[in-house]
Formats: C-alpha cells, structure tokens, sequence
C-alpha cells in the first residue's frame, strides 16, 4: 500500500518514512502544503499522514480541498496543538482520525492500520483472478485451498496487477505504487519480484507485454 507524509519538520518525517517503510508500506513524503495537495491529487494514495501547521497551506486547507474535490482517501492529521476545538476543526474538514504531538510510534502505527482495514472493508478487499484468491486485507494469497507464501514486496506487485486484471501494467506504474515516486534504483528491480511471482504461481499467471509492461492473466 502505497502512503504519503506531508510533514514540514524533516527529521520527523524521515523518521516516520523509514519506520512505516519497515512496516511494509511505499512512502512518499513532501514538506509543504501546497506540494502535498498536488501530490495527494496527482497520485493513487491509501492514505495519507497530515500535518496541520504547513508551510503554503495549512493541512486543515488540504483536507478539506481533497474532500471539495471527492478524494476520500483516509487522512490522519498530525498536529502539535491540544485541544477540543482544533480535533473538532479537523475532523469537520474531512479526516478520518487525529493524533496530537508529541505521539507514540506505535500508536501512530496502530492508527494507521486501523485506517487501512476500515477502507478495505468498505472496498471488498477480496480479489479473485482465475483460480487465485488474493485478501488485501489479509495480505495472503490462496491458490484453490492452498496459501502461497509471498514476501511483502512480491504481494504489493502482485496485487497492483490483479486490481487490472487483464490490462497492461507498466514498469513504471508498479515502481510508483510499491516503491515510490523518488525511486531511484534499478527499474529492473520489477522484472525480479515478476519472475519470483511467475515461479511461485505459475509462469503463465503473469504475461510480459513488450514495451509496454505486464498483463495478469484472469483466466489462469
């Protein structure tokens, strides 16, 4: 899944970034207001960690232009102000939880799954392509009755291509969404968890699109 900071205090950020990295997450982060709108409406986010004392534009400002514009992905709000009013203020903008500073990682962490597993119960989390059964919620893959164990990164991937099965997926669609908009490793990266998916779910499961990228396979 696939998260973006918008924090202006840079070590805060970072810190945040590497631990919910850890956790298995793609992170983006931005420093300014602005930037954060931009890229929260530009990018397909599952959530999204606000801050509400931003330089360019307050994070009140940025939540309540995403909901203006129909984009409900879940937003927890960071602030290091206290109080009824500012926690009233925020969730009046649109977000979906508040976290005062100075907060507990794991707390943070905690929040962040419970966000997470409230939108895939809404978004019906259970993707079936062919004979393959994959639980976003759950994170597991099951073929027929039997599990097939993935590693983190080889479920993200997987999971990018059967939300379009049938269609082609660029490489660079899959770097966006399971590493980061600032990768800037090998690309070749993604023909690597492609071919560990293809040996551990069948090398028909996953078709190569020359030029253009890869195709799962719904009827396989």
């Amino acid at each position: 899944m696939r998260l973006l900071i918008v924090e202006d205090e840079k070590r805060l950020a970072r810190s945040l970034a590497a631990g919910l990295t850890a956790e298995g997450y793609a992170v983006d982060v931005v420093h300014d207001g602005l930037e954060g709108l931009h890229q929260a409406s530009e990018g397909a986010y599952d959530l999204l960690v606000l801050d509400i004392m931003l330089p360019g534009m307050n994070g009140y400002r940025v939540c309540g232009a995403l909901r203006a514009a129909g984009n409900d992905v879940p937003i927890l709000m960071l602030t290091a102000k206290d109080g009824e009013y500012d926690e009233a203020e925020g969730l009046d903008t649109g977000a979906d939880d508040y976290l005062t500073k100075p907060f507990s990682y794991v707390v943070l962490v905690a929040r962040v799954k419970a966000l997470l597993r409230r939108r895939g119960r809404t978004a019906l989390p259970v993707l079936t392509v062919g004979a393959l059964t994959i639980d976003q919620g759950a994170r597991t893959v099951r073929r027929g009755d039997a599990e097939v164990p993935l590693t983190t990164k080889e479920f993200a991937v997987l999971e990018q291509l059967a939300l379009r099965a049938g269609e082609v997926v660029s490489k660079t669609e899959i770097l966006e969404h399971v590493w980061d908009f600032a990768y800037e490793g090998d690309p070749n990266i993604v023909e690597v968890y492609v071919s560990a998916l293809r040996r551990k779910l069948g090398a028909a499961t996953i078709q190569t699109v020359r030029g253009a990228g890869y195709r799962m396979v719904p009827g396989v």
